[in-house]
C-alpha cells in the first residue's frame, strides 16, 4: 500500500510550472521534487493547506491511496 501524490497532474491542468508552484506554496524546489517522486515520509497540514490554496483543490485531489498488487 502506498500514497500517490498527483501534483504533476494538477500543475499540468493549471498550466503552472514547478518553480511558480514552489514559490507560491513557500517550499523549496527540492521539497517539491520529494513530494512529486513519492519520497516524502510526511506532509505538514500547513503545507497541504498551502498546496490546496494555490492549486484550488481538496487534499484528496493531491493525495490518493494505491493498494498493493497482492
Amino acid at each position: 500500500m502506498s500514497i500517490a501524490v498527483d501534483i504533476d497532474v494538477l500543475l499540468a491542468e493549471r498550466g503552472m510550472s514547478v518553480g511558480e508552484f514552489a514559490e507560491a506554496v513557500g517550499i523549496s524546489l527540492a521539497n517539491v521534487a520529494v513530494l512529486k517522486n513519492g519520497r516524502a515520509k510526511a506532509v505538514r497540514f500547513s503545507t497541504l493547506e498551502s498546496i490546496c490554496r494555490v492549486l484550488g483543490c481538496q487534499p484528496g485531489d493531491v493525495l490518493r491511496w494505491v493498494p498493493d498488487d497482492k
